[in-house]
């Protein structure tokens, strides 16, 4: 059995990454443009829970957006893997910014749902996939390297960062300014950050031309791993759609309708805390076994969410189950590197991002019934059912999650790396 095992000298730390020429020129903007990402699907609920009185509403609402996300994102990541990142970037960002002005505009003027149902389609499905093209640029830019393990919790933590500050911003703007303030806020912050990343043309990673390409390109979605990761992720966006309308519905339940985004910042903190001591590890345990290890203990305590009672123990369990997500998140984007082709590494890696929307679209939609309907907390049952059903197939897959030679030759372009075995 192979291990993974790395000491501080093939293991550099987040110093030696963040020195690495150019890392900033995509970094920055990066941040920038994937701050609206944590913005959305908090903001749609305000607003339209604002303009509707129903959670219900509301959560059908974002999960229109996030199911629309979820099944465009893997071709955004294909046609960024064949095109370039830019050429997908600019047309996005501008039809998501016309379609989120279009949707905010519809919710004041309490159109019927099924207009708003209209509306979030292009909102999601335009959402910028940011977040896995900054790791396909640490791929080009990392090749071979010890430090992708580094990247990969230095992406987790920046992504876990965005989902402490997105909440806070959105449930200020929507409570303090205006209800459409969040969703405004958000399509101009995509805009902007968009524009500025996709400027970035010296770190994307190169396209192949057609005429180069001598066999037939690959989807990622054939990796029998990537199946089962897809999965996992599932469960994990259970986490973030339950907890964020189950906390806003707690909030509101006992008056204080401003804690919604503190209890969240709570479990986003964990998340961005647990990312940072990931990182920083020299693992002597196989990604594998640390996914699974994770994975148990994220099921485990999301199973206690709906027993709070209090602001005090409801921030705890919040606390913990965000230190769990972190871990989980990190394997999995490390597990992409040895599983899947360099040239198709882009679409994997949307494919995880959209399984996390999909998986949050579905527990906003099955969380708010929950609410409407049954006791306050309910929706909490949301991610204890989503993560117990994702360990019980990782657990019984997780044969699939070892890299194996391939056996027949298919399209690379930057970045290949001979498979090894990761347990």
């Amino acid at each position: 059995m192979a291990s993974t095992v790395t000491s501080k000298a093939s293991r550099p730390g987040y110093g030696q990454l963040l020195r690495t020429r150019g890392a900033w020129t995509f970094l920055l903007p990066g941040f920038a443009a994937r701050q609206p990402f944590a913005m959305l699907t908090l903001s749609l609920v305000l607003l339209v829970q604002h303009t509707t009185g129903s959670y219900g509403a509301a959560g059908a609402v974002a999960a229109v957006t996030g199911v629309s996300m979820a099944l465009f994102a893997p071709y955004s990541g294909r046609l960024a893997d064949r095109y370039g990142q830019r050429a997908v970037l600019l047309p996005g960002i501008l039809v998501h910014g016309v379609a989120a002005l279009s949707l905010t505009a519809l919710a004041l003027a309490h159109a019927p749902l099924w207009a708003l149902f209209a509306a979030a389609v292009p909102t999601g499905a335009s959402v910028p996939q940011v977040g896995p093209m900054v790791r396909a640029r640490w791929g080009v830019k990392l090749k071979g390297s010890p430090l992708m393990s580094t990247a990969a919790a230095f992406e987790s933590v920046t992504d876990e960062l965005t989902f402490v500050l997105g909440p806070l911003l959105a449930t200020a703007l929507c409570t303090a300014v205006h209800p459409a303030a969040g969703l405004l806020t958000e399509a101009a912050l995509t805009l902007v950050g968009g524009l500025l990343f996709a400027a970035q043309r010296g770190t994307q990673p190169a396209v192949v031309p057609a005429s180069h390409a001598r066999v037939e390109h690959v989807s990622a979605l054939s990796v029998p791993g990537v199946r089962v990761l897809i999965v996992a992720f599932l469960g994990i966006g259970s986490v973030f759609g339950g907890m964020q309308v189950s906390l806003a519905a707690f909030s509101e339940s006992i008056g204080e309708p401003g804690m919604n985004g503190v209890l969240y910042g709570v479990f986003a903190a964990g998340n961005m805390l647990s990312g940072i001591v990931c990182g920083s590890i020299a693992w002597r345990v196989t990604p594998r076994r640390r996914l699974i290890a994770g994975y148990t203990a994220l099921a485990l305590v999301a199973s206690a969410l709906w027993t709070a009672d209090s602001v005090a123990v409801l921030a705890a369990l919040g606390l913990l189950v965000g230190m769990c997500i972190a871990p989980a998140l990190i394997t999995g984007y490390t597990l992409v590197e040895s599983l899947v082709p360099a040239g198709a590494r882009t679409e994997a890696f949307t494919w995880l991002t959209g399984a996390v929307a999909l998986g949050q679209a579905a527990a906003v939609t099955a969380a708010g019934q929950l609410e409407d309907r049954l006791w306050g907390g309910a929706g909490f049952l949301v991610p204890m059912a989503g993560t117990a059903l994702a360990l019980v197939t990782l657990l019984a897959l997780r044969s699939r999650l070892v890299a194996r030679p391939r056996s027949r030759t298919v399209a690379r372009v930057v970045g290949h790396r001979v498979p090894v075995t990761v347990d």
